[in-house]
Order: C-alpha cells, then structure tokens, then sequence
C-alpha cells in the first residue's frame, strides 16, 4: 500500500518517517533553541534537564545537538531504559566506556568513575552522558545522577549529563527531597509545540523532503492536523501520513478537508 500511495503522489520516499539525518530537521524554535542550549550546557560540562510531552521531539532535539560534535572529542552515551536501575545504568556506562563491570555496585560506583576520568584525561574526549525516559527514574536513580557528577570535591566534573523526559520529571525534581540535584542543573528546558505556521512549515519541508514541493495539503486540512496535534512532530507525523492514506484511497489530488477529517476521527478514536 505504502509502494502505492507513493507512487500515487510521486514521493520518492515515504514521507514524515524517523529516518531523516540531523541536518535535514525542520528548524522549528522550539526545536532549534533546544539544540542550541543542549549544545551549550555539554560545553559547560553541565548537567541538563529536557522535558516536554510525548511526541515533542526531545530525543531528536539531543540527536541533532550532539550530531553537531566532534566525535574524536566526544564520547556519546545513550541509556534509553533507566528502569533497569542504578546498577545496570553504571554496567552499561562501564561497558560503553570499554570496561567489564565488577559485579557489585559499591565496586561498580569508583570504576565508572575512574573510566570517565580516563576518557578525558588520557584519550581527550568528554563523555556526554544522556538518559532519556529520565522521568521512569526512582528516588534513588536521581540521587546516583547526583552523586555521579560530585567529582573531585565539586571542583570538576569530567562528564555532561542530559536527563530528558516528560514533564513529570521537572516536577519532582523541584521536591525537597532533590534539593542538592536541584541545586547542580546547568540547563532546563521545557520544549513546547510548533505554532501554526510552524506545523504547516513543517508539514511543507516533510513533503519537500520525499520530492513534493507544491501544495499537497489545503490550508484546512493543515489547520485540523495543527489542531488534533497541538503541534506535537510526532503526532503530526501520523495524522499527515493518515490524511495522505485517506485522499489516496478517494482518489484526491491533494489532502483536503475531508480527508484531514477522517484522519482526524481515526486518531481520536484509537
């Protein structure tokens, strides 16, 4: 079907899919000033925090900040599950940093340790440590973040860390009880959904990325994708590719009114 709808409207791809490079990102402002900061916090070897609801683009946001950085300087971490606990969060630090884990965590804490240090020290790399789904972290996950970037009586810290999750996380971290993590963040940053001339940008660079450059959506059928959406990528990207399934089944030029509609009826009801 795909093949089809694709020969359909002449896409020499398919279009709103995840696999678009860094450098061909729509440059919306949420998303271009979260890179920015992100870029900016790594340098200070600070330690971030980037929320923002489901679908907001944190993840590509941090994919395409630290795309911009030199990987013979730079030793990029992701830890995409945090729920497999502090133990395994400092194994696969250890193991990404080209070390075998010792089997108990009180040994585990100084070789992680050590391995950072090292990374910098004697190969001249900064190691950017970044946890995504950040807010399924426990109390006692935080308070390790915490105690990680305590290097060298506070003096130092041979490692940036980006905590990005949804906004729960920026909540509890204002809790008393994180206080002193609280009290370390370098960069917080909250990112919103596009605006309405920012999803119809969008919508248009997505289109002209799969080789359509005319008008493919009407200004109404746009205006419900924004709507549905609130502005959210993620959520844009399924209602446009269900709008274009919906004109290419009756047989439409273009995606317009009617055939945003019924996409938008069958993302609400899903």
């Amino acid at each position: 079907m795909i093949e089809d709808l694709r020969a359909y409207y002449g896409f020499t791809t398919t279009p709103f899919g995840r696999q678009i490079p860094p450098s061909a990102l729509h440059r919306h402002t949420g998303h271009a000033e979260a890179v920015a900061r992100i870029c900016w916090c790594i340098a200070e070897r600070g330690l971030g925090v980037i929320t923002g609801e489901v679908g907001s683009g944190k993840t590509v946001a941090v994919r395409a900040a630290t795309a911009t950085l030199d990987r013979s300087r730079h030793t990029i971490i992701y830890l995409g599950n945090p729920t497999i606990g502090t133990t395994g969060t400092y194994a696969q630090v250890v193991t990404a940093l080209g070390g075998t884990p010792r089997h108990t965590k009180a040994a585990l804490i100084p070789q992680t340790m050590d391995l950072l240090a090292a990374e910098e020290h004697e190969r001249g790399r900064l190691t950017v440590l970044v946890i995504d789904e950040a807010h399924l972290l426990d109390t006692s996950g935080l308070e390790e973040i915490r105690l990680l970037t305590n290097a060298d009586m506070d003096s130092h810290q041979p490692f940036a860390a980006l905590l990005v999750g949804q906004p729960t996380l920026r909540r509890r971290i204002k809790l008393g009880t994180f206080a002193a993590l609280d009290q370390r963040i370098t960069l917080r940053y909250t990112i919103s959904g596009m605006n309405p001339a920012e999803t119809k940008s969008y919508i248009a660079h997505h289109l002209a990325l799969a080789g359509r450059t005319d008008t493919l959506f009407s200004d109404d059928a746009v205006t419900i994708v924004h709507q549905i959406s609130r502005g959210l990528p993620r959520a844009v990207n399924n209602l446009a590719i269900q709008a274009l399934t919906a004109a290419w089944a009756d047989n439409k030029p273009i995606v317009d009114q009617s055939a945003a509609q019924a996409a938008a009826t069958e993302h609400t009801t899903e």
